[in-house]
């Protein structure tokens, strides 16, 4: 009898865990299929990293993690941006874009912590108007670097990331609105 509740015990977690790796792998899917933006194995693997993902039993559980993700990539970013303005070689041109992307990530995690209180409030339109916000930082900062003839930016991975981690949060926030 204890052999036949221990596996009932061990099914149940399987199938929970089972469960749970669907909800992230099918709400990444269904945002990958709506949005070119996003890369489905991005999308996965990047949430995958986040321990609460784990436990997500929703698409609304995932928006927190996406947001989350998101906020914690924004304040990289920005550590980032501190070490490559230490350089005393730089270009100023290259300089002056940094410290330009420097404030446009401060404001873009601001932005996400308003984007994941709208959204814990189920005021949707504020949460996308707000991380919409966050998400044209990325490309606020990456398309200054092409504004000057031969200048490469140092930050085109990162804007990339952080552009598809707020494309990831608008696509599950529009999937819990459906």
């Amino acid at each position: 009898m204890n052999s036949s509740l221990v596996s009932s015990i061990v099914f149940f977690c399987i199938l929970v865990v089972s469960v749970r790796s669907d909800v992230l792998s099918d709400s990444c899917g269904e945002a990958a299929k709506h949005d070119p933006n996003i890369k489905f194995d991005f999308c996965v693997s990047t949430l995958e990293s986040n321990p609460k993902a784990k436990s997500a039993t929703g698409v609304a559980d995932l928006v927190k993690v996406a947001i989350e993700t998101a906020i914690s990539n924004s304040n990289s970013i920005g550590s980032l941006i501190t070490k490559l303005l230490s350089d005393k070689g730089l270009e100023p041109y290259v300089r002056s874009c940094l410290q330009d992307c420097s404030e446009l990530y401060s404001d873009a995690g601001s932005n996400l912590g308003k984007g994941e209180q709208a959204f814990e409030g189920k005021d949707y339109r504020t949460a996308n108007s707000v991380i919409s916000a966050a998400m044209d930082s990325a490309k606020t900062c990456e398309d200054q670097f092409k504004e000057k003839e031969g200048v490469v930016s140092p930050l085109t991975n990162e804007n990339n990331s952080f552009y598809q981690l707020n494309a990831i949060s608008l696509a599950f926030i529009n999937i819990v609105q459906d």
